[in-house]
């Protein structure tokens, strides 16, 4: 699917005209395989919980909350230590063995919460380590006019890994292989990623910056600058109404009257969606403007809570609100990348993408907490068409705010 637009894929300049440089396709991979593996968990997850475990929305959208702000102050951290030591990819890899190794907590920590709880933690603590540098080291190797196009392009790879995760995970179970060949296959593939890292990924040969570049008071000055600021402002705005991928799930599940053994399946619905829409997107926003995209992305998000709250029934309507989910993310997660980037010195990136997407998941931490209570103590409808509204507003905000570019 990708050959198209990989092919001839260099670093150098004697790159073909429009390819995408070999270190986005080599962090594809790795992300490709990263995501079987995380996604496997992210499908059973809801399932061993809600009618394994049997804890409510409250405690579900609690872990989900847990999901996304783990990350966010190794965010920072990770983002600041790859700038001030010029080695992104080393502080990747880092971040990319942490998760590998949390796998292996899973099993440990059988039906008790606290055990689970811990391990998810070092799985999210891992992912936002290694997210910002990562994500910094595609910005060095790519045009700035092709951004939207290069994240789209990883974007598109990491979810081919999300959408074969639910596939192997749901063949184990079905093999009544159980929970744990489940986790240990997990642990399997972290660990596969992160070699291909280690010995396929070419390591950026820019010499470190001076120290002065990445002092504290100048990433702060950074990080403090208007554009900055109102960049992190609507990502969180938009953070804090953006519900939790489990929760939606479930939601869905419920909502469309599923069978509860489908759950592990219904992210497929969005990863085969986001799959097919990343590159094609990212290339539409580096024309039309990346802020407008990615704001029109949180408009697709709110159809599809008005679908889930008020006409998600049976399998289309399942299917129209997990293609509207995909295509949010699409226009949203890479896009925001490209979008900020260029906000941000060479010798700052890591610490700068870092810190917008550490502001976006503690918004998301909140929202997911906020929602899981909603949906515990009113009914769907309401906690569906009271997200719309905020979302709505947050949208608008994002417009007045933000400059297109």
């Amino acid at each position: 699917m990708y050959l198209s637009i990989i092919r001839g894929a260099a670093t150098g300049p004697a790159r073909a005209p429009g390819a995408v440089p070999s270190t986005v396709v080599g962090l594809g991979l790795v992300s490709l395989i990263t995501d079987i593996s995380a996604e496997m968990i992210t499908a059973v997850l809801p399932l061993y919980l809600m009618y394994g475990v049997g804890v409510g929305f409250l405690h579900l959208g609690a872990i989900e909350g847990l999901y996304a702000g783990a990350t966010a102050v190794l965010r920072l951290a990770g983002g600041y230590l790859a700038d001030r030591l010029g080695k992104p990819k080393a502080v990747a890899v880092a971040g990319y063995g942490l998760s590998a190794l949390a796998k292996l907590g899973l099993p440990a920590a059988g039906g008790w919460l606290p055990g689970i709880s811990l391990a998810i933690a070092a799985d999210r603590a891992g992912k936002g380590i290694r997210t910002g540098p990562r994500d910094a080291m595609i910005t060095l190797a790519t045009p700035a006019d092709t951004l939207g196009r290069a994240f789209g392009v990883h974007r598109a790879m990491d979810t081919t890994g999300a959408l074969l995760g639910p596939l192997v995970a749901t063949g184990l179970i079905a093999l009544a292989a159980g929970y744990h060949a489940v986790f240990a296959v997990s642990f399997a593939l972290g660990l596969t990623g992160v070699l291909v890292l280690v010995f396929f990924v070419p390591t950026p040969t820019a010499p470190p910056p001076p120290r002065a570049r990445v002092a504290p008071r100048v990433a702060l000055a950074t990080l403090t600058a208007p554009g900055v600021r109102r960049a992190c402002l609507v990502a969180a705005l938009l953070g804090l109404v953006t519900i939790g991928d489990m929760v939606l799930y479930v939601a869905v599940q419920q909502r469309a009257g599923l069978p509860a053994g489908v759950l592990p399946l219904l992210p497929l619905g969005t990863a085969l969606t986001f799959l097919l829409a990343a590159a094609p997107v990212g290339r539409l926003a580096d024309r039309l403007g990346r802020w407008r995209v990615f704001l029109a992305g949180h408009g697709l998000l709110l159809l599809a809570y008005l679908l889930v709250g008020f006409a998600a029934t049976g399998w289309v309507g399942a299917a129209l609100a997990l293609g509207l989910h995909g295509l949010f993310y699409a226009a949203t997660d890479g896009v925001l990348m490209a979008y900020v980037s260029p906000m941000f010195p060479t010798a700052l990136r890591s610490t700068g993408l870092a810190a917008v997407q550490a502001a976006q998941a503690l918004a998301r931490a909140a929202g997911a907490v906020a929602v899981g209570a909603a949906l515990q103590f009113t009914t769907v409808p309401t906690a569906f068409a009271g997200l719309a509204v905020l979302l709505g507003a947050a949208i608008a905000i994002g417009a007045r705010l933000g400059r297109p570019a």
